[in-house]
């Protein structure tokens, strides 16, 4: 089982509104089994991020850690979000 952390800069506004429409997503497309969510601010992954298989974050991430974290920020504006989600799948599947 994956490990998909969501993160914020404080660990509630905008990552319980991501975790909300990933776990809905995650039903639609029967992954819900494949990945076990957490929710956190930043500041206490930093870390921690070698714990996860996968990260989505709606803040911004220190360069050393860019490469591991997919962006969050297109399901608070809808503008990318299927390319968004179709890396989230990969990385489910890898």
């Amino acid at each position: 089982m994956k490990k998909l952390l969501i993160m914020c800069g404080t660990g509630i506004a905008t990552s319980t509104i991501v975790t909300g429409k990933v776990k809905s997503w995650l039903e639609e497309n029967n992954l819900q089994t494949k990945v076990k969510l957490f929710q956190s601010k930043i500041s206490e992954e930093l870390g921690r991020i070698d714990e996860y298989d996968i990260i989505v974050s709606t803040t911004l991430v220190p360069d050393n850690i860019k490469s591991k974290v997919i962006d969050g920020v297109p399901l608070l504006t809808g503008i990318g979000k299927e390319a968004m989600f179709e890396k989230i799948k990969e990385q489910i599947l890898a």
